[in-house]
C-alpha cells in the first residue's frame, strides 16, 4: 500500500474527526451523526494501516485520534462521577451482601479456630515452650513488651501505610487465589487464625487477656471482617469452579470475576480505614473504652453500609457485576 497516497485521499477525513472530537460536548443532531459515522471510517482506516503498511508515524497519529473519538461516541464512563457512585451505592454492597453467607462462614471458621488455639496455649505450659523461649515470651507479653509497642513502632503515617499494605495483600491473595478451588483461600484463612490464637494465649497465660482485646478490637473488628468477606469471596469463587450453575463455567467465572473485581476495590477502602485506626487510634492515649468504642463505630458503619445498600440493590436484582453493556462479548463454548 502506498502510504502518502492513502494519506493524501483520506487526510480531509481525519481533520474533521479531530475537529469534532474537539467539540464533542457542543455537537448539533447532524454533525454528532456525522461524528459517530467518522470514527467507523477512521477506525477502519486505522485497521488497514496495522495490517498492510504499519507505518509508526501514521500509526501514532490515528490511533490517538481513534481513541479520542470513542471516547466521544460511548461516553467516559470510567471516569463519571455518576458511575462511582453506582459503585459505592449498588455494586460494591450487592457483591458483599450476595456473598454473605460465604464471608460470615469464613468469619465463624476464624473465630472458633483462634479460640480453641488461644484456650489450647492458655491452658498448656509444654505448649507455650514450644512456641517460643520463656524470656521471649515474657518480652512479648509483659507490660511494655513487644507486643504493646508494636503499634507504636513507627511514625503513624508510615505504620498506616505498611499494615495498609500488608493487609490489602492478605486480602487480594484470599480473592485471586479463589479459583484454585478455594484451597489457598481455607490456608490462609486458617494461618491467620492460629497467628492470633497463639497471641491472645500467650497474653491470656501471662494475665494480660483484657490488654489484648483493649489494643486488637479498635482495628480488629473492622479489619478482620474485610478478611472474612475476601476470603468468602474467594472460597465462592473457588466453589463456582466445581459447581458453575446452570451456566457455562467460563460465563459463570468471569460473572463472579468482575464482581470479586469490584469487591478488591471497596476492600481497599475498607482496609484503609482500619489501618488508620490501628496507626492513629489503636497506640493513642484515649481511654480503652473510647478506643474499642471507635472500632464498634466503625464495624457498625460497614455492616449496616452493607446490610442496608446490599438488600436494597439485591432485592433491585443487582449482583455487583458491572452491566451489560461493559461486561465484554461471550464466546459460544462447544457442547
Amino acid at each position: 500500500m502506498d502510504i502518502d497516497l492513502f494519506v493524501a485521499a483520506h487526510r480531509a477525513e481525519w481533520d474533521r474527526l479531530a475537529e469534532l472530537v474537539r467539540r464533542a460536548g457542543r455537537l448539533r443532531g447532524p454533525e454528532a451523526d456525522e461524528l459517530v459515522l467518522l470514527y467507523q471510517r477512521v477506525a477502519t482506516h486505522l485497521s488497514i494501516v496495522r495490517a498492510a503498511a504499519p507505518d509508526p508515524a501514521l500509526l501514532g497519529r490515528l490511533s490517538p485520534l481513534v481513541a479520542r473519538a470513542r471516547a466521544a461516541v460511548t461516553g467516559s464512563h470510567a471516569q463519571s462521577w455518576a458511575g462511582v457512585g453506582r459503585f459505592l451505592a449498588r455494586d460494591l454492597p450487592a457483591a458483599i451482601y450476595g456473598g454473605r453467607r460465604w464471608w460470615v462462614a469464613a468469619g465463624v471458621i476464624f473465630l472458633v479456630t483462634g479460640g480453641l488455639i488461644a484456650a489450647w496455649v492458655a491452658g498448656d505450659p509444654q505448649v507455650q515452650a514450644t512456641i517460643a523461649a520463656p524470656e521471649e515470651i515474657r518480652s512479648l507479653t509483659a507490660p511494655g513488651g513487644d507486643f504493646e509497642t508494636y503499634y507504636s513502632s513507627a511514625p503513624a503515617a508510615s505504620f498506616a501505610a505498611r499494615v495498609w499494605t500488608n493487609n490489602a495483600w492478605l486480602a487480594a491473595g484470599c480473592l485471586v487465589l479463589g479459583a484454585l478451588l478455594g484451597v489457598p483461600v481455607v490456608v490462609i484463612l486458617l494461618y491467620n487464625a492460629v497467628t492470633v490464637g497463639v497471641a491472645a494465649g500467650l497474653m491470656a497465660a501471662a494475665g494480660r487477656l483484657d490488654i489484648f482485646f483493649g489494643l486488637v478490637t479498635p482495628h480488629g473488628l473492622l479489619e478482620l471482617t474485610a478478611l472474612f468477606v475476601a476470603a468468602g469471596s474467594g472460597l465462592r469463587l473457588g466453589w463456582t469452579v466445581v459447581d458453575p450453575g446452570g451456566e457455562s463455567r467460563g460465563s459463570a467465572l468471569a460473572r463472579l470475576g468482575r464482581s470479586v473485581g469490584g469487591v478488591a476495590l471497596g476492600l481497599a477502602l475498607v482496609l484503609l480505614v482500619s489501618g488508620l485506626i490501628e496507626a492513629f487510634v489503636t497506640p493513642s492515649g484515649l481511654p480503652t473504652w473510647a478506643r474499642i468504642g471507635i472500632g464498634l463505630l466503625a464495624e457498625a458503619a460497614f455492616l449496616g453500609y452493607v446490610l442496608i445498600f446490599g438488600r436494597h440493590a439485591s432485592a433491585a436484582g443487582h449482583t455487583g457485576d458491572v452491566d451489560a453493556a461493559y461486561a465484554g462479548d461471550t464466546a459460544r463454548e462447544a457442547g
